[in-house]
């Protein structure tokens, strides 16, 4: 077939694409859940999921472009052997176009890093007021002047922007879903060799990484490291200073795959914990009234005194977010009746 190379450098399954894909939204989800239940004790961390939207995007802007650059592959692509790869078609003699792949052009990595940012982010749908009839009549601004008429003028343009996004947005959703899952379609039928439209746009195929390309990896990055550590200019001390924090993101970068990771596993695990019932005056335990209410202090959940004592005290973790806590972690709560 014409996407079958053979060996290594074969197109990878649906699934491995569809589990790359998926990556960076179970990330999301982890880091938000974490830094929520961090938030019960640490009230700044609010500021940050206040701006969750360009915090992760910032995030997944340093290391999807981190990985682009150094491994021709995106951050969650990395994990599962996978590389970018410009295609060209090229005539042979005996079976008409066949497929010529080749390593990723510069204008090829920075596209891909603006689009895997997208992707992640809510886009326009951010903008889109959530019921037309919720908006209310337009703000009044009084004529006075000159300035409170251009105000005005202001104000009636950004109502009927919002107006227009929220009628063409379900349609381009719409669009871009269906386009989306009809792309995915083709590759599962073997169809097409690209998962996506902006792969096609960007004439990029994902290929498994063969096994010298997997080699040649660390030493990449080592050469394009060392070229960073050669262009630094100054005094002595300063490039020393400079050099040192270049070490010490090459380190975060190499261990942020890791960590960040493992953060989804933890999230996966904390996801077995006690779900809260609807009622809040239940006590997630047992299911019934809250008697002698009581708080553990490591996540701020409320259950019967006597539930969580035995709980805590057999399994030394909060049962909703199995924080690790103990019995001098749990808070007796009196109020007036």
């Amino acid at each position: 077939m014409l996407f079958q190379v053979g060996g290594d450098g074969t197109r990878p399954t649906f699934f491995e694409m569809a589990a790359a894909q998926q990556l960076p939204a179970s990330l999301r989800a982890s880091l938000t859940y974490s830094l929520g239940v961090f938030a019960l004790r640490r009230s700044f961390l609010h500021r940050i999921l206040d701006y969750e939207d360009e915090f992760f995007a910032s995030l997944m802007l340093v290391l999807e472009g981190h990985s682009l650059r150094t491994t021709d592959a995106s951050f969650a692509e990395s994990l599962y052997g996978l590389r970018r790869k410009s295609v060209r078609l090229r005539l042979s003699k005996g079976s008409g176009e066949e497929v010529q792949r080749s390593g990723l052009e510069k204008r090829q990595r920075i596209l891909s890093v603006v689009f895997l940012v997208l992707s992640l982010s809510k886009g326009i749908k951010s903008f889109v007021p959530l019921k037309l009839e919720d908006q209310g009549e337009e703000p009044v601004v009084p004529r006075g002047n000159s300035g409170n008429q251009e105000l005005s003028v202001r104000v009636q343009l950004a109502t009927k922007i919002k107006k227009f996004v929220a009628v063409c947005y379900p349609w381009i959703h719409a669009s871009s879903e269906g386009l989306s899952f009809t792309y995915q379609l083709l590759y599962l039928l073997d169809a097409t060799g690209f998962y996506s439209l902006v792969l096609q746009a960007l004439g990029i195929q994902v290929c498994r990484a063969t096994g010298q390309e997997l080699m040649d990896t660390s030493s990449s990055i080592s050469k394009i490291r060392n070229h960073e550590r050669e262009r630094l200019r100054g005094p002595p001390w300063f490039k020393t200073v400079q050099g040192a924090l270049l070490s010490c993101s090459y380190v975060v970068l190499d261990y942020a795959q890791t960590g960040l990771i493992a953060a989804v596993f933890i999230f996966k695990v904390a996801k077995e914990g006690i779900p809260l019932p609807p009622d809040r005056t239940l006590c997630a335990l047992c299911l019934q009234k809250l008697a002698n209410p009581s708080v553990v202090t490591v996540s701020g959940f409320v259950f019967c005194y006597s539930c969580v004592f035995k709980y805590v005290s057999q399994y030394k973790r909060c049962p909703v977010t199995l924080i690790p806590a103990s019995v001098d972690q749990i808070r007796r709560l009196f109020h007036d009746t």
